[in-house]
């Protein structure tokens, strides 16, 4: 039926050579948030849009932007050159990915629609060269666009027509909130605003009030995670803790998580545990860890993005930022949050190709539930999300499903179908290694990692400018070794692999490099996680109602 119809690209009144841009881009057909807001948008309207990252917001904002600037510049007498959209994101790496989809879509009018990114603090003398040129667009984190207002590089009191700001709910968690003040201060009286986050928290309230009229709110109900058949969600209910250090230990070395995984713990000293434990077996892993400089936990990310790890452990304060406001303030060890107003980077960069996200811990939330299992099945790659929960955790687990499962109520968290005594015959290994990692050994470690990655970062800094090659050699997952490591550990004995699995497993070999799968990832899909149950003559399938 007509009502069902989506509204296509070709219909929303773009300008031809944006069209031409969405065809080169493959994009058959809009998004929900880009059929939605598009049209709106290209109205005039004022725009509260929730949305997920990897929903196109990008576009959603990008396509009706570029099409006013067309329009500015085709219409009437000749228009003098001005800085007319001003586009708000959280971190550099997020101003990076705007910029690039921004140019990306404006392929075909590169002559007439000119964008620069001023969010890297090191460039400002040529930002400045850059700004005095009046781009048409401008994209930046707030405080390097604050700088480039008070320095008067940048003026946008007389032209500016759109204000975008990008993970708005972020914006004022990363404590950008007095430069965001200040800054509006610098913008005209009237002008056109989108607000897109992915949650609406008082955050977002307040931005909301500060640069809105009468906005058109888009809380799509699309659920805020990919469907089974994309996503497959499970849980593992582990008598103690002990069995999830088995558990983990049997899905690693036994290969049945297959691709990148995300490992979510906690707090801080719980990664460093984890990663010591793993070491013991020969499997690495990077910690992502806010107090390392900004440097090196970019670095890391990208080089996981790259192939050369297969494992990052990492806390929901370094995927999301700073604490979230408000509940969970007092919470945790002092220690164990990062000061860092960016610590936060990785909820700007974007793991690429992870198969699989393993929630050693409970996430405290449904929303960091959400965002943990958030960053795999991204794009149309399958994906497969873990969570371990122990007994007096279930209830805590159950909350979670209910506002996962939606009205309809379908449990999402199917049981994965795991016997653990088939891997009984690891336990004494198990229990060795856990007995090895002592407090000491972990706070050893992680002072021993900061101390090492300052002196890198230094380094990075100066030399890797000169010799970009060389910052593929640096790795992040050396043995950490405060523990004493018995090398016949990082074997797995025949006798040990359950029956079930002989002939299925291979036990990790050491990796010297990427594999050449690894180097041509960006085309590639990322290979189903889970190995087919096939072969243990069993499926995952929903608990029966009895």
């Amino acid at each position: 039926s007509m009502a069902n119809e989506v509204l296509g690209f070709e219909h929303m009144g773009l300008d031809p050579r944006l069209l031409q841009a969405v065809t080169d881009l493959g994009w058959s057909r809009p998004t929900l948030i880009q059929e939605k807001a598009i049209p709106l948008a290209l109205e005039g309207k004022d725009l509260l849009a929730r949305a997920r990252t990897g929903s196109g917001k990008t576009a959603a904002y990008a396509l009706p932007m570029l099409q006013l600037l067309l329009h500015r510049k085709a219409t009437g007498p000749v228009v003098e050159q001005a800085v007319r959209v001003l586009v708000l994101v959280p971190t550099k790496e997020l101003a990076k990915q705007a910029q690039s989809m921004i140019q990306q879509l404006a392929t075909y009018c590169a002559r007439d629609i000119r964008v620069a990114d001023v969010s890297a603090a090191e460039h400002s003398a040529s930002q400045r060269a850059v700004l005095i040129e009046k781009p048409d667009v401008v994209v930046g984190t707030p405080s390097r666009i604050l700088s480039h207002l008070q320095q008067d590089n940048l003026k946008l009191h007389d032209s500016l027509e759109l204000l975008v700001m990008d993970e708005a709910d972020l914006l004022f968690s990363f404590g950008f909130e007095e430069e965001l003040k200040s800054l509006l201060c610098h913008l005209p009286r009237i002008y056109q605003a989108f607000l897109m986050s992915a949650t609406f928290n008082e955050d977002v309230q307040a931005l909301k009030e500060l640069v809105l009229h009468n906005p058109v709110t888009l809380k799509l109900q699309e659920s805020q995670l990919p469907g089974p058949d994309q996503l497959q969600q499970f849980q593992v209910v582990c008598e103690t803790e002990e069995d999830k250090f088995l558990l983990l230990y049997a899905l690693l070395k036994l290969s049945l998580i297959r691709g990148k995984s995300l490992l979510f713990v906690n707090t801080l000293e719980r990664s460093y545990r984890l990663r010591l434990f793993l070491e013991q077996f020969s499997i690495p892993a990077c910690v992502l860890n806010g107090e390392l400089p900004l440097r090196s936990r970019c670095h890391i990310i990208s080089q996981f993005n790259q192939g050369f790890y297969d494992c990052v452990i990492a806390t929901d304060a370094e995927v999301l930022g700073a604490p979230v406001k408000g509940k969970h303030r007092g919470r945790g060890a002092k220690g164990d949050r990062a000061s860092d107003p960016e610590a936060g980077v990785a909820r700007g960069i974007d793991f690429h190709h992870v198969s699989a996200v393993l929630n050693f811990d409970l996430p405290p939330t449904p929303e960091a539930y959400i965002h943990r299992a958030g960053r795999t099945a991204r794009a149309s790659n399958p994906g497969v999300v873990l969570t371990f929960v122990l007994p007096a955790e279930q209830a805590h687990l159950g909350k979670i499903e209910e506002l996962l499962s939606g009205e309809n109520g379908v449990p999402v968290l199917l049981p994965y179908q795991f016997r653990m005594e088939e891997i009984e015959g690891f336990r004494y290994r198990c229990r060795d290694a856990m007995r090895s990692v002592t407090k000491q050994a972990i706070r050893e470690a992680r002072l021993k990692e900061v101390k090492e990655e300052l002196l890198r970062s230094e380094k990075l800094k100066t030399y890797f400018e000169d010799n970009p090659r060389d910052l593929q050699l640096l790795r992040h997952d050396l043995p950490l070794h405060p523990a004493v490591v018995k090398p016949h550990l990082g074997n797995v004995p025949d006798y040990l692999v359950p029956p079930t699995l002989r002939g299925v497993v291979h036990p990790h070999k050491k990796r010297k490099k990427p594999p050449s799968s690894y180097r041509k990832v960006k085309k590639g899909k990322t290979q189903n996680p889970l190995r087919s149950f096939k072969h243990r003559g069993q499926k995952p399938r929903p608990a029966m109602k009895s």
